[in-house]
């Protein structure tokens, strides 16, 4: 099955993937005149194999957590790395939805983000969506910008997510200005919860109550305040799905001082 599954993956990059890439990925490969296929490969291997989300949810194991990560035209960049970054170095099976309607079907998932960087997403949200089979998250995490938070905000699919994972004591989180323009819109944040955003008053006055901290733990809801602070945010949803001696080991070889 694993040669089987190689010969799939090696296939579909020699078709989808550009020569000139091929190239450089097997020469970054290389040491002493030798070829380390796994290691030239693997930029590439997770664009291929988490296309299909099916796939992917069946072969992880049963104990990944895993994590969805909805993104739009307008989303922060800066924020999206870092959760999708971070959390895939925990080991979290992390799968980045497009809220943006689809050009056309099979058409690329592509969405300019809040300072004009192209993120390719793996998964349109309908394919994530309540009541398909692919509905069950360990977190769903949101970045910020505009009008990324908007979009997100006006997703009914990603909605229906995020109350089913707060009705179901799932972890959810936001960053920037998505708890406010998101949650706070939705009333999922509770009349007396603590929670953050970005510091300034239009989306600080949606808060009920707002705490000061960089990053606040309310219940099974996580909030935080933008760019800046989204790698310690990063690191605490990995310490929630994973455990504190695991998020200090990561936080150590990213030189990153908790």
């Amino acid at each position: 099955r694993i040669y089987y599954f190689l010969e799939m993956v090696i296939t579909s990059l020699l078709r989808t993937t550009p020569r000139s890439l091929l190239i450089a990925a097997l020469l970054s490969g290389s040491s002493n005149n030798s070829i380390n296929l796994a290691s030239a490969f693997a930029p590439f291997i997770r664009q291929s194999s988490s296309r299909s989300l099916a796939s992917s949810s069946k072969l992880a194991s049963m104990s990944t957590p895993r994590v969805l990560v909805p993104i739009a035209t307008g989303s922060e960049e800066i924020e999206t790395t870092c959760i999708t970054d971070t959390l895939t170095r925990f080991g979290a099976e992390v799968v980045i939805a497009s809220v943006m309607p689809q050009l056309s079907e099979g058409a690329p998932l592509v969405c300019k983000m809040s300072r004009g960087i192209n993120f390719l997403a793996d998964v349109h949200i309908s394919e994530c969506a309540v009541g398909t089979d692919n509905d069950n998250w360990d977190l769903i995490a949101l970045p910020g910008g505009m009008p990324g938070a908007e979009h997100l905000r006006d997703c009914t699919e990603l909605i229906d997510l995020l109350k089913k994972q707060k009705s179901s004591n799932k972890f959810f989180a936001a960053v920037c200005a998505s708890p406010a323009v998101v949650l706070a819109s939705h009333n999922l944040i509770a009349s007396d919860a603590a929670s953050t955003c970005y510091p300034a008053s239009p989306f600080r006055e949606k808060l009920l109550t707002v705490s000061e901290d960089s990053v606040v733990v309310t219940d099974n809801m996580i909030t935080s305040q933008g760019p800046g602070t989204s790698l310690k945010f990063a690191l605490v949803l990995g310490e929630l799905l994973f455990g504190k001696e695991k998020a200090d080991e990561i936080a150590k070889q990213m030189l990153v001082e908790r």
